[in-house]
């Protein structure tokens, strides 16, 4: 497993903040979801790493069958204590990888929000499309760091902390700007010869944070959750530093989603 595969555990450590700190995904996401895919109610769904339940509840508040796969523990726990409202929602403490399914279990859909990155490219294309009922649908999407033109100057300001204690990605900066960038998982889907794509779209927004709600925030990122402890802190105090030189103390972080969606060949 690759060194950015194994940082999947980390986030069962941020089970308790996790539902709260991360934004929810935008409403038109899940209209396009059903407008594509045709799922009408109960269906019968299947997540791929649910996580807390984020984009559990507002399926489950639509009424569809849901069952859930999370690896975490603590996330799964967090999950069942959410979702126990709905009786047709299930959530399994499993990966995706090594999860059994009943025999002859088929779904209308699988999707992962935020999630389908960790899973091994060598099962989980093979995985979800022997899961699918015929002409079912493959959904992925995410909820990304996006940088539009004219995005708060914050953060090419913290980005020279991040390389200052060896943490940027070594990319450019600033990154391409939503408009420039392609859909991350078409190519895959079509590649993987089980899926077609047959709708892709893209959200941007806009979320205002004090220092206090920006670090909790990100203390839900792998990559803040494994970083060595003196590290994290001495980036966390730049960051209440530099906006506390402000006069709202606040930032604007942009978020990006895309979602892909595929039917089974």
């Amino acid at each position: 497993m690759s060194r950015d595969r194994r940082l999947r555990v980390t986030f069962d450590r941020a089970a308790a903040i996790y539902q709260d700190a991360r934004p929810d995904y935008p409403a038109g996401l899940y209209s396009d979801l059903l407008a594509v895919t045709g799922l009408e109610t109960p269906g019968n769904l299947l997540e791929v790493g649910c996580g807390p339940g984020k984009a559990t509840l507002p399926l489950a508040r639509m009424g569809f069958r849901i069952t859930a796969v999370e690896l975490g523990d603590a996330l799964a726990a967090e999950a069942r204590h959410r979702l126990a409202d709905f009786v047709g929602v299930s959530v399994i403490t499993s990966s995706f990888e090594d999860w059994r399914p009943p025999t002859g279990a088929l779904f209308d859909l699988v999707y992962a929000a935020t999630a389908w990155k960790w899973v091994d490219p060598q099962v989980k294309y093979a995985k979800a499309a022997a899961l699918l009922a015929q002409g079912g649908h493959l959904a992925v999407w995410d909820a990304t760091h996006a940088f539009p033109p004219g995005f708060d100057p914050f953060f090419t300001d913290i980005q020279q902390v991040y390389d200052e204690i060896g943490e940027g990605d070594g990319g450019p900066w600033p990154p391409p700007a939503p408009e420039e960038q392609t859909d991350p998982n078409a190519g895959e889907f079509e590649a993987s010869g089980h899926f077609t794509v047959v709708g892709a779209r893209r959200y941007l927004w806009a979320l205002r944070y004090t220092a206090d709600q920006y670090i909790v925030l990100l203390q839900t990122f792998s990559g803040h959750i494994a970083m060595e402890p003196s590290i994290r802190e001495h980036l966390y105090r730049e960051i209440r530093h530099r906006l506390a030189a402000r006069p709202d103390g606040l930032l604007t972080r942009h978020w990006s989603a895309v979602l892909t969606i595929g039917r089974r060949l």
